[in-house]
């Protein structure tokens, strides 16, 4: 199949709560199809939920490319947008950095975070209180008043970056995820890995319980881990830990207003509701604008009768497997009572999210918090008004307008 023949991405979609129908027709037809990245590129698009884990778990697929000069791409993003790592040790480098990572972000130091976390959201809706006020009968931005600020303060915190450069890496995290970046986007990386290798340089003259500090003392002892390695993880680090969850929470407080009945239900009980209207929110939460996560055939498989030539790329699109009807019943359909919710919005298998509990640490205090506060609380515009980021490799929305 040729570039003309395929399907080219990102689809179209009608607004930030749906993703493209195009999905679920590809996958009715099969669970591989070849598709066009929107760095004009062939891929294999992975549709099926099935098929998607088998994807995941498959140590046969990875990052990195047997020959990265002529991996195809999937954009122009300075960031997850070709290979990355080396082929020859991937495994191990991945080992060492699960091994660096786990502590500081294990399930009881979440637990420990939680309390701050709610701190911190609670300094953020005095934040729109204060917004809405200053501007009665006028929308406020909660993008720009919660959805943002707060997974920077979080992520800041968790890996030692000082909150008040919160703007200067915002800007470099825009220019680094925008899908048809090139040289922008480069320097902007190169940008971001400086001023992370400046504050790791600081952490070796005055270690903190951190994990940029974390990162310092591995290297100490592994010549292996470059500063180079360092600084490209610490910068991605910084990204992930920010943007997902930023659109994870303002996604989900749209599928909440969406229905107002929905809406009165959830602010009835928000603590006894949030564990599974979180998952809820998670499973259907579109962050791609690139069509899923990046994989690389590190060798001939044969997936679902479809054989993947060695060095092809794959992309695993969670948002459509997260919408398999054969894995849930009425899958475009918002239900916080679903049970159970065995989605892959994390991924699976050795390779899921690190993040993935402080992400849900996150939106499990935000979402009590914001409707405990504002229980009222309303869109300020259609759904439909919202636009959809799909310029941006974790899309997502620019701004959601409300009114409190």
């Amino acid at each position: 199949m040729t570039t003309t023949e395929a399907p080219h991405l990102p689809f179209e979609r009608r607004n930030a709560l749906e993703i493209a129908p195009l999905f679920a027709r590809l996958r009715d037809r099969g669970p591989l199809s070849k598709v066009v990245t929107p760095a004009g590129d062939l891929a294999w698009l992975v549709t099926s939920y099935e098929h998607a884990r088998e994807v995941f778990r498959d140590t046969r697929f990875g990052r990195s490319h047997p020959d990265p000069d002529n991996a195809a791409r999937i954009s122009d993003a300075a960031l997850l947008s070709g290979p990355t790592g080396e082929f020859d040790h991937e495994e191990r480098d991945h080992k060492r950095l699960r091994r660096m990572l786990a502590p500081a972000f294990s399930a009881p130091r979440m637990r420990a975070l939680g309390e701050h976390i709610n701190e911190l959201t609670e300094s953020c809706l005095d934040d729109m209180r204060a917004s809405q006020d200053a501007n009665p009968g006028e929308p406020i931005d909660l993008t720009a008043l919660l959805a943002f600020p707060l997974p920077v303060m979080v992520i800041c915190e968790l890996l030692g970056v000082p909150f008040e450069d919160r703007d200067y890496f915002g800007s470099l995290s825009e220019r680094i995820s925008i899908l048809d970046g090139g040289t922008d986007g480069e320097t902007a990386m190169e940008e971001f890995k400086a001023y992370t290798l400046s504050l790791a340089e600081k952490k070796r003259k005055d270690p903190q319980p951190d994990v940029i500090s974390d990162m310092v003392a591995v290297q100490a002892e592994d010549p292996t881990f470059t500063d180079d390695d360092l600084a490209r993880q610490a910068a991605g680090l910084l990204f992930a830990g920010h943007e997902t969850t930023s659109t994870r929470i303002a996604l989900g407080t749209m599928f909440l207003l969406s229905d107002l009945d929905r809406r009165d239900r959830f602010v009835a009980d928000p603590e006894g509701q949030v564990q599974q209207t979180v998952e809820e929110i998670l499973r259907l939460s579109a962050t791609s604008a690139t069509g899923g996560l990046l994989r690389y055939a590190r060798e001939d498989v044969e997936i679902a009768g479809v054989r993947i030539a060695r060095g092809d790329a794959v992309l695993v699109s969670s948002d459509a497997a997260n919408r398999d009807s054969s894995v849930f019943a009425d899958p475009d359909e918002f239900d916080p009572t679903r049970t159970p919710n065995v989605h892959i919005a994390f991924g699976h298998g050795a390779h899921v999210c690190i993040g993935a509990n402080l992400a849900r640490t996150e939106l499990r205090t935000v979402f009590p918090a914001l409707f405990r506060r504002f229980p009222n609380l309303r869109l300020g515009v259609g759904v439909d008004e919202i636009a959809v980021r799909s310029d941006k490799i974790a899309g997502g929305v620019r701004s959601v307008p409300v009114f409190l």
